[in-house]
């Protein structure tokens, strides 16, 4: 210490010099020189630094780690820096603890060996670290909620673009849904004027011969077109029920009574009235199994079904063929079939043939609303339990039409 005071002059003039703190300790870590900047530091006065235990500059926490931290770096012979970059922390006069930067550098004066201290303050830099640490934060924070904000809009805009297509997608079906209706509706008003055209032009042409054959001895040929006109009368009558039956099964109108009948007489009247549309040479083979047969069900429907199944096979056959109307008296169920020799329907046609005013292409030439089948199976379906199948029958002659009707509905 006393060469430090004899040399203060000199030491004074070298350390002040510097920016860095200075503090010189012995080996016995006690003060012996600190610089002005120093003393500012840690908040003392001129000199009073001097004769101090440096471990008044460590706090207590850190006080036991430091005594062996000195006691290594006397062991090392090469001169080096301490702690250089690391954040320590120094004990001002007041118990404030200051981060700080040490670099320690040993030297010999006069055979006495010493550790001479650079100190750099990081009160400011920490300070800095801080605000940026804070303002990164932020940053972040910010980024997150932006980000947040976006991902939130991205989504909106894309459930939005989800609605606008779907309203853009309903729209377009509305669009074909009434374009479709529209060539419905062509559709069927041109159906209408050509179905009901042909049949009264048989009716007016049968009247007018009629009044022409006024002798006794031209009863046949009367017969002959009263039939005629009997038979398109009944004609005009089924196509105005199915036009019906089409109205009522849309708007759920139909009302369907069950009761018990007998299946002979509705078989007879069906066969009576299409015996009216044969042509030449056809015939239609009667069931010989149903004399004693009760039916619980809607006498008017199954009239209908057979009717119209009859009605198809007559017109798609040609002359001089046989129409069998078959009825298998299952256990559980009644199956009615009706099998001809007729043109038959296409295999790609069959997937459509329930489909209204569809018509196989086979018989676009030939008079037909393509709506029998559609109205049938819409009043099977409303009963309960019931389908329509297509078979072949032989290679040459397709399974005109069938259908059945299970017995668990029909007697109810």
């Amino acid at each position: 210490m006393r060469v430090f005071e004899k040399n203060s002059n000199i030491f004074k003039l070298l350390s002040e010099a510097v920016s860095e703190g200075i503090v010189v300790v012995n080996q016995e870590q006690m003060i012996v020189a600190a610089n002005n900047r120093a003393n500012a530091m840690l908040g003392y006065d001129e000199d009073e630094l001097v004769g101090m235990s440096l471990n008044s500059l460590i706090p207590k926490s850190l006080r036991k780690s430091h005594k062996k931290h000195v006691q290594d770096y006397y062991k090392q012979e090469k001169q080096h820096r301490k702690a250089r970059g690391r954040n320590l922390l120094g004990l001002s006069k007041n118990g404030e603890e200051i981060p700080i930067e040490v670099g320690l550098n040993p030297f010999s004066l006069y055979g006495n060996t010493y550790v001479l201290a650079l100190i750099l303050d990081l009160t400011e830099s920490k300070q800095k670290e801080k605000e940026i640490y804070e303002l990164n934060a932020d940053l972040d924070r910010k980024i997150k909620e932006r980000t947040g904000e976006l991902r939130d809009t991205v989504a909106e805009l894309k459930r939005e673009i989800k609605r606008r297509k779907k309203a853009e997608e309903r729209i377009k079906s509305a669009l074909q849904k009434e374009r479709e209706l529209n060539e419905l509706k062509t559709k069927f008003l041109s159906l209408v004027s050509h179905e009901f055209k042909t049949p009264l032009s048989g009716i007016l042409t049968s009247a007018t011969l009629v009044g022409k054959y006024a002798e006794a001895e031209q009863q046949e040929k009367r017969d002959k077109h009263l039939k005629t006109i009997i038979g398109e009368v009944r004609h005009l009558n089924a196509i105005l029920n199915d036009f019906l039956s089409i109205e009522k099964l849309e708007k759920g109108k139909e009302l369907y009574t069950l009761a018990d009948f007998s299946l002979s007489k509705v078989v007879n009247e069906v066969v009576y009235n299409a015996n009216m549309m044969l042509k030449i040479g056809q015939k239609i083979n009667y069931p010989s199994n149903i004399d004693d047969v009760t039916l619980c069900q809607d006498e008017k429907i199954v009239t209908i079904a057979l009717t119209n199944l009859l009605y198809n096979a007559i017109k798609y056959s040609s002359e001089d063929t046989e129409i069998d109307l078959v009825v298998k008296l299952l256990k559980d169920k009644v199956v009615f079939q009706v099998v001809d020799q007729g043109i038959g329907i296409p295999k790609k046609d069959q997937k459509h043939i329930f489909e209204r005013y569809y018509r196989a292409e086979n018989v676009l030439l030939t008079q037909g609303t393509g709506i029998g089948l559609n109205i049938v199976k819409g009043h099977l379906e409303n009963l309960g339990e019931a389908s329509l199948l297509l078979a072949k029958k032989t290679r040459e002659a397709l399974l005109r039409s069938s259908f059945l009707l299970k017995s668990d509905f029909l007697s109810r």
